[in-house]
């Protein structure tokens, strides 16, 4: 596959639906309920404005952050999805080579169809590269979670997300009207091992802080919680020790009507003071985002649906290309609001909605 002829990342929507199944579509694109929390994630970026600073040397512009104790090119990363061999062959493995020629962050979803150990081969040592990190859940057998951080640092990952707002599927209308079911062929190789639960098994077995207390307390590498809304669960991991906070509603595919992921970031970082590194994702398609969501107090933002399009339009380069359009929209934004810096970008820059 050639580049794509998208212009932005909206673009790349279009184009893949041309070309999966409609089912796989109707997956990838869909949202939980009535779909209000998908609709508000980007709605939310939208309604905060920019007011924009002149005369400001930007003879230069520099989108570099640190996040993880590192510096690292820019602050976009993708974030982990599940079965993304729906939409190229290669699935994770050709994401992670695009993200890591763009100096991207890439989140290796659990529910990967690319084990642990190729991924971490094919981009550990890729010059430029950005964050890598492994997505996982707690499961009933924690010597199976254990075992799965220590595969990820053994592979040369950095960090472990944590996901916390999926122990249960959401209410998936479009996905269930679509009749979708996962790839045949394509088996969840970094599952592989992890026995069934015990017959009397609650049918939901939520995690707790005990819990995270525990993998903080057991993984040899720095743990990000992912699914954080509330700023009192924010404080709480924090305190708790964790290496950053990703702010995220599941973009949009578990509880319906949850607040959106743009909204709830300013709170999140009023009640933890800087104390721990944040990170957003949901509905950001433009460079402008990005811009707002550092100003707003974010080291580093995750982008899904579109990345995923991306992949299924044009394969790695489709992705590569999406992540460069996204660099060059925030640096044109950066030049546009007066920021030579992303650590010029605070809320004075923005106009908050009511």
């Amino acid at each position: 596959m050639t580049a794509s002829p998208a212009i932005n990342l909206h673009d790349y929507e279009a184009l893949a639906r041309e070309r999966l199944d409609p089912a796989a579509f109707d997956y990838i694109a869909g949202g939980a309920g009535d779909e209000r929390t998908l609709a508000a994630n980007r709605a939310a970026w939208d309604a905060i404005g920019l007011v924009p600073r002149v005369l400001c040397d930007v003879s230069t512009v520099d989108a570099a952050v640190a996040c993880l104790g590192r510096r690292w090119p820019h602050p976009v990363w993708m974030a982990p999805m599940a079965w993304q061999r729906l939409a190229h062959p290669h699935g994770e493995a050709a994401s992670a080579l695009a993200a890591a020629a763009q100096g991207a962050g890439f989140v290796l979803a659990e529910q990967a169809g690319v084990s642990i150990e190729e991924v971490g081969a094919l981009v550990r040592d890729e010059p430029g590269r950005g964050p890598l990190a492994l997505q996982m859940r707690l499961h009933h057998d924690r010597g199976f979670d254990l075992a799965l951080t220590e595969r990820a640092r053994a592979a040369g990952f950095d960090a472990i997300v944590l996901t916390l707002d999926s122990v249960s599927n959401g209410a998936r209308d479009r996905e269930r009207r679509a009749g979708f079911v996962p790839p045949a062929g394509v088996t969840l190789v970094n599952l592989a091992g992890l026995a069934p639960p015990p017959a009397d098994a609650p049918p939901h077995p939520a995690m707790t802080w005990r819990d995270l207390d525990w993998l903080l307390g057991a993984c040899k590498l720095p743990v990000l919680v992912k699914g954080v809304l509330h700023p009192a669960d924010a404080k709480q991991a924090a305190q708790a020790g964790v290496a950053a906070i990703v702010v995220s509603n599941h973009g949009g595919r578990t509880l319906d009507t949850s607040i959106a992921s743009a909204r709830a970031l300013p709170r999140i970082a009023d009640a933890v003071g800087g104390t721990t590194p944040l990170l957003v994702d949901g509905g950001i398609r433009r460079g402008t985002d990005v811009l707002k969501a550092v100003a707003l107090g974010a080291s580093a933002v995750l982008v899904g649906r579109p990345l995923y399009f991306a992949l299924a339009a044009a394969g790695p380069q489709g992705v590569a290309q999406a992540l460069r359009l996204l660099r060059d929209e925030l640096e044109i934004a950066m030049v546009l609001a007066g920021c030579q810096t992303l650590s010029q970008a605070s809320r004075d820059l923005l106009e908050l909605p009511p």
